[in-house]
């Protein structure tokens, strides 16, 4: 499975033993993944099941999960409240002898709250069995929506991942290019420091600011911090072409891009190194920032 984005929206709707049902997912981004679910009454049993599935389908993301149901017109069950009515039929007993009043008709007492409730019609087991089965195959179908819309969304991200992978490999090989950082313009440069020096300050020990120079032309050396730069170029794009969730492992690459580049901006000596290194931050800063949105 290639890489995908954490965002994304399925819709999906159905119909089963006398009901209609909808699914509606939404996913956005998340450190880890996160499933709020919304299940109407009667439909609480289906909980474990939904979050197994999508557990087994996302690897990361905030997603909200809602199902709404509905009757599609089945006959609805009226049912008497048995305690309700017999109160009912006791105060008027009671009230009967202290005030002179009519007997209440039975449409006025089926009418009092409580008395009489509407409700769906109980189902089998086997019918309800059948219901729960094509909802779940609703979600099942929704969750293969969403999946399909990260993916895209995904491959569109990796996209533009993958161009600016390239212009952190372009400026890396622009520095290791740069004829400033080679190891005989830096000896000439620190060698005209060291002469500006001597004849500046009398009694210095030219040997030991020889020695200091040499140290610092070792540190000024970038070859480490190029080839660290290349190595991760060659990690990220394995993931970038990769399978599963990789956002996680390119966010890390992404503070590695940066913690090399700070090393090179803070050892450079030379101002067209500097600003490639700049360059350079500024191309992590938008990369780490769109691996935020993947999987």
């Amino acid at each position: 499975m290639a890489i995908q984005s954490m965002t994304g929206f399925a819709r999906r709707e159905g119909e089963a033993e006398g009901c209609r049902f909808v699914w509606e997912l939404r996913s956005v981004n998340g450190k880890s993944l996160d499933v709020r679910l919304r299940l109407p009454p009667g439909f609480e049993a289906l909980e474990q099941q939904v979050r197994k599935t999508a557990a087994a389908a996302f690897a990361r993301g905030n997603l909200q999960i809602t199902l709404s149901v509905s009757a599609t017109g089945a006959a609805v069950e009226a049912v008497v409240n048995e305690a309700a009515l017999e109160a009912v039929i006791d105060l008027v007993g009671r009230l009967g002898d202290r005030i002179d009043a009519r007997k209440p008709a039975l449409d006025g007492i089926l009418n009092i709250k409580g008395v009489l409730e509407f409700r769906d019609p109980e189902l089998a087991e086997s019918a309800r069995a059948a219901r729960d089965a094509a909802v779940l195959s609703g979600l099942m179908a929704a969750i293969g929506d969403l999946k399909a819309m990260r993916l895209s969304e995904g491959a569109a991200l990796g996209k533009v991942l993958g161009e600016q992978v390239d212009q952190i490999e372009r400026l890396t090989l622009a520095v290791e290019a740069d004829p400033s950082r080679s190891p005989e313009i830096i000896r000439e440069r620190l060698a005209s420091q060291v002469a500006a020096l001597m004849d500046a300050g009398a009694g210095l020990d030219r040997d030991r600011l020889h020695m200091e120079a040499a140290l610092l032309a070792t540190k000024a050396d970038l070859r480490e911090e190029i080839d660290r730069l290349k190595a991760h170029v060659t990690a990220t794009r394995a993931l970038l072409e990769g399978e599963g969730a990789a956002g996680r492992r390119l966010d890390f690459l992404a503070q590695e891009f940066n913690r090399e580049t700070n090393t090179i901006c803070s050892k450079s000596n030379a101002a067209p190194v500097t600003a490639i290194g700049l360059d350079l931050k500024v191309v992590i800063d938008q990369f780490r920032e769109q691996v935020q949105n993947l999987e």
